[in-house]
């Protein structure tokens, strides 16, 4: 798995699932596209507006704490957002993420800045920061965790393989 786009930096740790989706929103729709709309809204009103398919979000330590409902990772995935690059992820945003197909990648964020263009390779676990000439070594993901990110999320690979498949990995 292999992307590049610019960068939209939070440069803040413990950004919790209320600042990703407010809970303002994510009790009235189900439907994600709208809910990507309002996506880090109460951190940044214009962030949607800003990006573009294929871009990356960065943030520090502990990004995606606090509550366990996966309307936070589905939002973000449906801005098209390629991959979220943080120093660390809370736990069960981590599995809710990999399961609703969202990339998730961690590494030191501190060297890229909002604006840099990056390319990165998951499954090599490199973030090159093509703005500043700088490689980033991540961790790579394991190979089921792509497989399943490369199927469009745990369901979809279920629905395509009619259970779990470790083929390959």
């Amino acid at each position: 798995m292999q992307f590049s786009g610019k960068v939209h930096k939070f440069d803040l740790d413990d950004i919790n699932t209320d600042y990703i989706i407010s809970g303002k929103y994510k009790f009235k729709t189900l439907d994600m596209r709208e809910l990507a709309k309002h996506v880090m809204e109460d951190l940044d009103p214009e962030f949607y507006a800003k990006i573009t398919a294929g871009d990356f979000m960065v943030a520090g330590n502990n990004f995606g704490c606090g509550s366990s409902r996966e309307q936070a990772p589905l939002a973000i995935k449906n801005t098209h957002i390629a991959a979220v690059l943080a120093k660390s992820f809370a736990h069960i945003f981590y599995r809710n993420a990999i399961n609703t197909g969202l990339p998730l990648v961690e590494c030191d964020t501190s060297k890229i800045e909002a604006g840099d263009q990056l390319e990165l390779d998951i499954s090599k676990g490199i973030v090159k920061n093509i703005t500043q000439g700088i490689e980033i070594k991540a961790q790579p993901l394991p190979g089921v965790m792509i497989k399943i990110l490369n199927d469009g999320g745990l369901a979809a690979h279920f629905r395509k393989y009619k259970g779990f498949n470790l083929a390959g990995c």
